[in-house]
């Protein structure tokens, strides 16, 4: 009996030893210090040229950043320069966020993920599908086979349309509807393909999503963002309607035009953004959040570290550690969903649960590793997070020749890090 408990106390011992041997080594990760510097001087060239109004810039590795620069104007005609402050209108970027508060409230019981999304929104229930469209503009409709899911929303793939209907078409630039009343109509145009079985980018579907949120949780869109997501995570100057103590740090917005940088007026999505959506109560999931590179960064090293806090956040209401995910919704929130259906906004790609996933050798076109995740926006910006590189990145503009600019830094980006 005592050689038993020997041998059983020498295997507890042994067990730790051997869990460390059989674990994968992690993969060690290079900044190099030349390819680093060499960005700002890049960004530069760009502004210098005329092909955007200026750039922010923040590469981090393992949680600490590597990279973060601003160069070129915030505002041209107002003689303001940019900052790493500089705050930005990040339009889609923002639908990942309402991916997080869909998952939180999935954790909590709340929701499930293969929920109907007329379970929580009855408004949806008896919706119709296009069955065909005859060459005189004739709309024949039927039942789909099945009702759109929570799931759907997220992936894109629910069938629900791009952009509003008709008679709510300047609510994106007025953005003067709440958003219960922008979903309500959503609810009753008819879905444009059986759910699941196509990809098409849907902003009305993750509006709708948006509102699911507000019924689970019992609060505005934007109250459980910013409690639930924002705080924790000490990204204060994060926001969808803007205080009066930010707006003169928001960039202007910028076409380019003959070759030219013009300031935008008010047929942008969000308005004029000299105006400051003022008097807005459209609280828009699908485009509506304004940020920071150092808040996003924060944001994005969250899902990286599967759920939690950084150690370095800090400000009111940072929770430095704080879990707000399990790793295992981050996990599949941030995996490939859509399977072989042509998805995404670059070859190669696929989406994951509101977050576009690279998925072969054609995503890594870009320089990012397979598996790595982020999401876009419309006025050029960027986000990513490559795991394999334990990276995140930040590209901010607003406007002017955005691919050009912005698939420069990608690709620099990847290959400072390695």
């Amino acid at each position: 009996m005592a050689m038993f408990r020997m041998i059983r106390r020498s295997s507890f011992l042994l067990m730790p030893l051997l869990a460390a041997l059989a674990a994968p080594a992690q993969q060690s990760v290079t900044a190099d210090a030349g390819r680093l510097a060499a960005i700002a001087p890049r960004m530069k060239a760009f502004v210098d040229q005329g092909a955007v109004p200026g750039v922010v810039t923040l590469l981090m590795v393992d949680g600490k950043v590597v990279q973060h620069e601003a160069t070129g104007m915030a505002d041209i005609e107002a003689g303001k320069p940019m900052a790493k402050d500089s705050i930005f209108q990040i339009m889609s970027m923002t639908k990942p966020t309402v991916a997080v508060c869909i998952m939180m409230l999935a954790e909590e019981g709340r929701l499930a993920l293969t929920d109907p999304v007329e379970k929580h929104l009855p408004e949806f229930r008896g919706q119709m599908m296009v069955a065909a469209r005859a060459a005189d503009g004739a709309v024949t409709l039927r039942k789909p086979a099945r009702p759109a899911t929570i799931r759907d929303l997220l992936t894109h793939t629910s069938g629900m349309g791009p952009t509003p209907p008709e008679g709510l078409r300047e609510l994106y630039y007025r953005m003067d509807r709440p958003l219960r009343e922008a979903v309500l109509a959503y609810a009753q145009v008819p879905l444009q393909f059986e759910p699941g079985s196509r990809w098409a980018y849907s902003n009305t579907g993750i509006a709708t999503l948006g509102r699911i949120i507000e019924v689970a949780s019992g609060q505005p869109f934007e109250k459980f963002l910013e409690s639930r997501v924002l705080a924790p995570l000490g990204m204060k100057d994060s926001f969808i309607f803007p205080p009066e103590d930010k707006k003169a740090r928001i960039a202007a917005l910028y076409d380019r035009k003959e070759g030219k940088l013009v300031k935008a007026g008010g047929d942008k999505l969000g308005g004029d953004a000299m105006h400051y959506r003022k008097g807005a109560i459209y609280s828009a999931p699908e485009f509506g959040l304004y940020s920071t590179a150092a808040d996003l960064s924060a944001f994005y090293e969250m899902t990286r570290l599967g759920g939690l806090a950084p150690a370095w956040v800090k400000g009111q209401g940072a929770t430095p550690g704080k879990r707000l995910l399990s790793p295992a919704a981050v996990s599949v929130m941030t995996k490939l969903h859509t399977g072989e259906l042509q998805a995404g906004h670059n070859p190669g790609t696929g989406f994951g649960l509101a977050w576009e996933v690279v998925k072969n050798e054609q995503g890594e076109l870009n320089l990012w590793s397979v598996g790595s995740y982020g999401h876009g926006g419309a006025f050029g910006t960027h986000g990513w997070v490559d795991p394999a590189k334990h990276l995140v990145g930040v590209f901010l503009i607003q406007g002017g020749d955005q691919n050009t600019v912005k698939y420069a830094f990608l690709n620099m980006a990847g290959a400072a890090i390695h």
